[in-house]
């Protein structure tokens, strides 16, 4: 590891109050903000992002991902449209 790049470190805890904590770059955390957006809201919405893609991709390009996954997908999307003022598809231009 390069000790003359800073990073920053995140804690994350659930609502169970099990935690974990996650050390990026601060630089790439400030070139990915939007405006004047801090850093905790970009690790946020970069991890909210991850999901939907991820929940997508099993949903859409996987194998048989089955009703459960699908509608955990449903949810994710909702909460992504929620978040962002738009729809997964709109965002990254990806559509089925």
């Amino acid at each position: 590891m390069d000790e003359s790049v800073p990073t920053t470190t995140f804690s994350i805890e659930s609502e169970s109050g099990d935690g974990d904590d996650v050390t990026i770059p601060s630089g790439l955390v400030s070139l990915l903000a939007e405006g004047d957006q801090s850093q905790a809201e970009t690790v946020g919405d970069i991890t909210l992002l991850s999901f939907a893609s991820r929940a997508h991709h099993l949903v859409h390009h996987g194998e048989d991902a089955g009703e459960e996954v699908a509608a955990q997908e449903e949810e994710i999307m909702d909460l992504f449209e929620e978040r962002f003022g738009v729809s997964y598809a709109e965002a990254t231009g990806h559509h089925h």
